[in-house]
């Protein structure tokens, strides 16, 4: 596995087919977010610093180019998703009682959690406000669906904490929900915006939800396996939450009763200690680990059928490239 800063210049040369969309996205959204009051504009420069991936703004344009659907509009349409990612990420790190995130301190531990409740909420009013502007509807309706999935995807997560006899199928809907369901609707627009084109945008709308459940698969694997350092955001929050994810689940499945106590004591004793690395050491995790990986490997190879049935281009062979880099990366 490449090394953090390796996998970040080889992300920047996959998305160099839609390098001027993405320069226009950034542009468009420093635009909405500019002239706000003096506190505001304060934390927008603050999460400015959090700019990671761009993928979910990338795949809005790739899939634009891939499907020979390209608008002038789809840079703002990719603005949109990464507003709304932005507003889901301050979000999370509020739920997830996250301390850094892009090795730079979380709006929740800068400010508190009020006011990045309040920020992310800003977030999401400056997307639709931009979604509105547009020339077609189909971009607020997909993306107004998307973030009602998002939310329950969170609210069922988080009344499924500390539940161990979670079936796998589950866990699924619930990782899809809250994360997948982006990367399918900015692969969707892309694809059908602003009009028709339904076969393909339902393709590359299953081809974004392979991709971005493989991506939280691989979130929850990192979560276990990898230090702040490598990620460059806060570790072990999903066992301190009580979140049972996939690695998780496949351990205690397979534990007898007197491991199965172990686990369930690691998740909800008082004292926090080392609960990630008490996992490590007292059931087969790390096994767990290794089976969700593979899982992941099969939701890749699924998506990259669906987009290898779309004719050859630099944009067809970044968004293959893509799902490598979802499978083999380390932040």
């Amino acid at each position: 596995m490449l090394p953090m800063s390796s996998q970040q210049s080889e992300l920047m040369r996959l998305l160099l087919p839609v390098a001027d969309g993405i320069k226009r996205t950034r542009e468009t959204i420093a635009a909405q977010l500019s002239g706000t009051s003096p506190a505001v504009r304060d934390m927008v420069e603050h999460i400015g610093r959090f700019q990671g991936k761009q993928l979910r703004a990338a795949l809005v344009l790739l899939c634009g180019d891939a499907t020979s659907n390209s608008t002038d509009e789809h840079s703002s349409i990719a603005a949109v998703v990464e507003m709304i990612h932005l507003a889901t990420l301050v979000h999370d790190d509020v739920l997830d009682g996250a301390e850094v995130r892009r090795r730079v301190a979380c709006v929740n531990q800068r400010w508190d959690n009020q006011t990045a409740v309040l920020l992310g909420d800003f977030l999401y009013a400056r997307a639709f406000a931009l979604s509105t502007d547009l020339s077609s509807r189909m971009c607020s309706r997909v993306l107004a669906e998307a973030t009602r999935r998002i939310c329950v995807g969170e609210i069922q997560q988080a009344a499924s904490r500390y539940d161990f006899e979670m079936t796998q199928e589950r866990y699924e809907w619930i990782a899809g929900a809250k994360t997948a369901t982006l990367y399918a609707a900015a692969c969707e627009l892309g694809a059908r915006y602003p009009s028709g084109h339904d076969e393909q945008g339902a393709r590359m709308r299953q081809f974004g939800w392979e991709l971005g459940l493989a991506f939280q698969i691989i979130d929850d694997c990192l979560d276990l396996t990898a230090t702040q350092q490598e990620v460059g955001k806060s570790v072990g929050t999903d066992v301190e939450d009580g979140k049972v994810t996939l690695p998780v689940l496949w351990a205690y499945a397979r534990a007898d009763e007197s491991t199965r106590a172990a686990i369930r004591d690691i998740y909800t004793r008082t004292e926090a200690g080392d609960r990630v690395g008490d996992l490590r050491r007292r059931c087969r995790v790390l096994e767990g680990v290794e089976y969700a990986r593979h899982r992941a490997d099969e939701l890749i190879h699924s998506a990259l059928d669906r987009v290898r049935e779309l004719p050859p281009s630099a944009a067809r062979a970044s968004l293959e490239n893509i799902a490598g880099f979802v499978l083999e990366r380390s932040w």
